[in-house]
């Protein structure tokens, strides 16, 4: 397994281009959504994520993806390509698929265009970065609600919702 991991961005023939090396977490999303967020500004509506050289990834990740898909709405798409049948699974087990194009093949990763994606947020953008992330994991499929709310609740600082017996 990869200690190190990176995710590498660009734009070539109009369209966007992510690459995850090792592990879409947490860690490497805030710099994704800020790019990716500015991409879609500037015009952008297609995004392609190779997963080929990515190992696994966590919800926050999934639901920065999804927040990209959600983004480029019904004009645009985003195309997973090269996903390993683990990454596969969850996705589509999120419902993710609905929103996104898992491809078993795609086309090479332009090389040259690429660079890394690098942020070092606040902690309390890091923080918002992973609410929104789990948010748009549940407005891409409301099922999500049931895995992830108590993560929101967390997160903003709230208790859980505890069945009240009054």
């Amino acid at each position: 397994m990869s200690s190190v991991s990176s995710v590498q961005v660009g734009v070539a023939e109009q369209i966007v281009w992510v690459r995850v090396d090792g592990r879409g977490s947490f860690q490497n999303s805030t710099a994704l959504k800020e790019f990716a967020t500015e991409m879609t500004r500037r015009g952008h509506r297609e995004f392609i994520i190779d997963l080929e050289d990515c190992e696994l990834m966590d919800s926050t990740f999934m639901g920065t993806l999804a927040g990209i898909a959600l983004q480029v709405g019904d004009g645009g798409q985003v195309r997973i390509i090269h996903a390993n049948r683990r990454n596969r699974d969850v996705l589509k087990n999120l419902g993710l698929d609905r929103i996104m194009n898992l491809e078993d093949e795609g086309p090479s990763t332009p090389t040259k265009a690429m660079r890394d994606a690098e942020s070092h947020p606040p902690q309390e953008a890091a923080r918002e970065t992973i609410i929104k992330a789990h948010q748009n994991l549940i407005e891409a499929n409301p099922r999500n609600a049931v895995r992830f709310k108590d993560v929101i609740e967390f997160l903003k600082g709230k208790e859980p919702e505890q069945q009240s017996h009054s």
